[in-house]
């Protein structure tokens, strides 16, 4: 009978141990009644961070939650399930990548000067990591608030084979690292990979993975051959998927604006997270969509997420 007894009680303890965890967690989903089930805390989050902007392509200010609908899988995500949302101004950590193959040999100055007015436009708060890339990939300097280039990427000369997809992939990895809430990828480049082991599919699914957004600058503009459209192509899908922008200018006033832009908008984003009411784990893409109440805004984030696996 004690026996009996003390088995009881120590059940009863087992069950308010695991309720108490459980509503600390925040989340409560079907509290054991039985002994072989568990309690499981749901901790997966979406995470949005949209960038809203005008025809004239600049950030607007002052939305409201009620001004957004999110969309996953073509279905609108309740409003019960959004766990924050807010205007992001919190740093965020960057890569420039910098093609140095041979194809930019005539564009290479423009490249590294396109590089210095993006590390002019950051913040006091905000670092940035620049990487070269031909046949391979070699850091130029490590994550900094400085924004003058390295001495070295003057030295640089353009050489040999590209490796976008690969770049991609490596600034995704020193990004992983980092402790910032948001982070950007700026690659210059002509657009036309010959060398990556990386696919550009893998590329653009690790960067979207992390949340970073690509911002692709085409190198090519001034060559209007079918080869450079095709690469202009690239650089465009990998900028309009991960929810950055693509810039096509020859340079000048109109390259300076565009990234006084992009480090103005990177300072200002919108912020959305949800938990999704899809909690199979099949590994399989769920496509994302955000739209705000005004038809005459332009909204860009990631296209989309894979779910997690198993």
């Amino acid at each position: 009978m004690t026996s009996r007894r003390n088995r009881i009680i120590l059940l009863t303890l087992r069950h308010s141990i695991l309720l108490i965890s459980a509503l600390l967690s925040g989340s409560v989903e079907g509290f054991a009644q039985q002994d072989d089930e568990v309690v499981r805390v749901n901790t997966d989050l979406v995470v949005l961070n949209v960038t809203v902007t005008d025809k004239a392509g600049e950030y607007v200010p002052g939305l409201r939650l009620s001004d957004f609908k999110v969309f996953e899988d073509g279905k609108e995500v309740p409003a019960r399930v959004i766990s924050n949302f807010g205007v992001h101004e919190s740093p965020f950590a960057s890569v420039v990548l910098l093609d140095t193959s041979g194809s930019m040999e005539s564009r290479l100055s423009l490249g590294r000067s396109a590089a210095i007015r993006f590390l002019d436009g950051l913040r006091p708060e905000d670092v940035a990591a620049v990487y070269k890339f031909d046949y391979k990939i070699e850091q130029v300097q490590d994550f900094s608030s400085g924004r003058d280039l390295a001495p070295m990427a003057f030295a640089i000369k353009a050489r040999g084979m590209t490796t976008l997809y690969d770049a991609i992939f490596e600034a995704v990895n020193a990004l992983t690292a980092r402790q910032e809430a948001r982070k950007a990828i700026v690659v210059l480049s002509d657009g036309m990979d010959t060398y990556s082991k990386t696919s550009s599919s893998k590329a653009l699914e690790a960067a979207m993975a992390i949340g970073a957004s690509i911002y692709a600058v085409d190198m090519s503009a001034t060559d209007a051959s079918a080869r450079n459209t095709q690469s202009a192509m690239v650089l465009k899908g990998f900028a309009e998927k991960s929810g950055g922008r693509f810039v096509a200018t020859p340079g000048g006033p109109a390259l300076r604006d565009a990234f006084a832009s992009i480090a103005r908008e990177l300072g200002h984003q919108y912020t959305i997270a949800y938990r999704p009411v899809n909690q199979t784990r099949d590994g399989r893409w769920r496509s994302l969509e955000v739209k705000v109440s005004r038809e005459d805004l332009v909204v860009r984030t990631r296209k989309g997420y894979r779910s997690p696996k198993g």
